[in-house]
């Protein structure tokens, strides 16, 4: 199978894709704007890089958030343009499980990954070993953040996770931070997706994801709509 995986949601640019298990190709690059400019010759690079085509691909994969509301959008309207184009089907990974699955968690660990959200405020969720989900996204504040953690050992990963470590330095909570990434990463897009797909099937993914938006966007459209509702 297949699988190509891209994405554009938080403060980077990535693309990757797979044959089989095997990464054959994978770029990253931190980017905090033009991404809608880069990524498709983005795209373009590793297939050529990889020796294959669109027409090759059995299956796509891209984040849907959270993360910014343009950068978002961008990743998605391309993943979706693509899957209907080509009939593929689309997995969708958060951003928060794409930043955990290779922080690196120990057996007796609780994975913390988390955004720095601006306004005092981060993204965060927990996650066990597996990637099992041990609390839904959050967007606390600063302030009241160590409320939603888990009991246990902490790996934080992610931009908010030195916000959240000077937090938890002052009370008694074990942690420590992970040296992964802070960003999204598509080469863990491939590795998420492929076992959703070998665990669920390939027609599981023939509906297009939808953005997971914790924050409303900033960004309002004459009339005070919001982008989102737009036609």
């Amino acid at each position: 199978m297949i699988l190509l995986a891209f994405d554009t949601a938080q403060g980077a640019l990535s693309a990757a894709v797979s044959d089989g298990g095997d990464l054959h190709v994978a770029h990253f690059e931190e980017r905090t704007r033009g991404h809608a400019e880069a990524l498709m010759p983005l795209v373009d690079c590793v297939l050529k890089e990889a020796g294959i085509g669109f027409a090759d691909l059995d299956a796509l994969a891209v984040t849907v958030g959270p993360g910014t509301f343009t950068g978002l959008r961008v990743g998605l309207a391309a993943a979706r343009g693509l899957a209907l184009a080509r009939s593929l089907p689309l997995v969708g990974v958060t951003t928060l499980e794409a930043i955990a699955e290779p922080a690196g968690a120990a057996a007796d660990e609780i994975t913390i990954a988390t955004f720095d959200a601006r306004r005092d405020e981060i993204y965060m969720q927990a996650f066990a070993n597996d990637l099992e989900a041990l609390t839904p996204p959050l967007l606390p504040g600063l302030g009241e953040a160590e409320a939603h953690l888990p009991q246990g050992n902490l790996l934080l990963v992610g931009t908010g996770a030195p916000l959240l470590a000077e937090r938890l330095e002052k009370g008694a909570r074990s942690f420590r931070l992970s040296p992964a990434r802070p960003q999204p990463d598509a080469a863990a897009l491939l590795r998420i997706a492929r076992s959703r797909i070998e665990a669920q099937g390939l027609d599981a993914f023939r509906v297009a994801p939808e953005p997971l938006y914790i924050r409303a966007p900033d960004a309002k459209l004459p009339g005070g709509r919001d982008p989102g509702e737009a036609a």
